[in-house]
């Protein structure tokens, strides 16, 4: 469990999982630089965090939730949580309404789908915290693209939470030492608004450089 003071933004994690490197620019070295891109997300996300509440054929949606999780060590604010009925045990009481209700996380993003997992991850971590809020099980959430402009369905399955878990774990380690990786270079570089300070073509070519001049060096002491 982790205390109040330690507990880290829920969008680090995804972050963290997108490009450690970014994660550590921004979270370490409190760099920031906007691109399109980032207005963009900015602009969607900024139209969910009225904090408004507003029922739709019976599901209850709640924008702008603060999330919390201390066994994550992880805060952040929710674009929206629905709340559906259901008629279940498995569903929760909520202030002035009748029934029981279930917990559904949907996180917006502007683009398509990033490759791997790093929004399902985002998304699992805010379901832990409802979870670990509300003493309720969240099986599943959604993500909505603003460029196909459609909703995925996501199981917060066992796999997912582990991944998640795990993924929260090594955040706060490279956090508490302020490790800032080296750049990986690929396809996912050439829209990051990170880029002209992460230089990862740069970084790269001072690798290779500093790995080439060491082998010569030692080539040269063995003669």
């Amino acid at each position: 469990m982790y205390k109040e003071d330690e507990l880290l933004p829920i969008s680090a994690l995804q972050h963290f999982d997108f490009c450690k490197r970014q994660c550590a620019l921004i979270h370490i070295e409190r760099a920031w630089v906007e691109n399109q891109y980032t207005a963009e997300g900015r602009l969607l996300h900024e139209k969910t965090d009225q904090g408004k509440t507003e029922v739709r054929e019976g599901v209850r949606i709640v924008r702008s939730l603060h999330l919390r999780s201390l066994c994550l060590g992880l805060v952040g604010i929710s674009d929206v949580v629905e709340f559906h009925p259901v008629v279940d045990q498995q569903g929760i009481k909520l202030p002035g309404q009748k029934g029981k209700w279930r917990p559904f996380p949907v996180e917006y993003k502007r683009g398509r789908k990033k490759p791997g997992h790093c929004d399902d991850v985002q998304l699992c971590a805010q379901a832990i915290c409802l979870e670990e809020m509300l003493g309720a099980q969240v099986s599943q959430g959604a993500l909505f693209y603003g460029r196909p402009r459609r909703r995925v369905i996501v199981d917060i399955d066992e796999t997912l939470r582990a991944l998640t878990i795990d993924l929260a774990a090594d955040l706060h380690e490279m956090i508490l030492k302020g490790i800032i990786p080296p750049p990986e270079t690929g396809p996912k570089c050439a829209l990051c608004s990170m880029k002209n300070i992460c230089l990862p073509e740069i970084n790269r070519t001072k690798r290779k450089l500093t790995s080439y001049m060491n082998g010569f060096l030692k080539e040269e002491a063995e003669h």
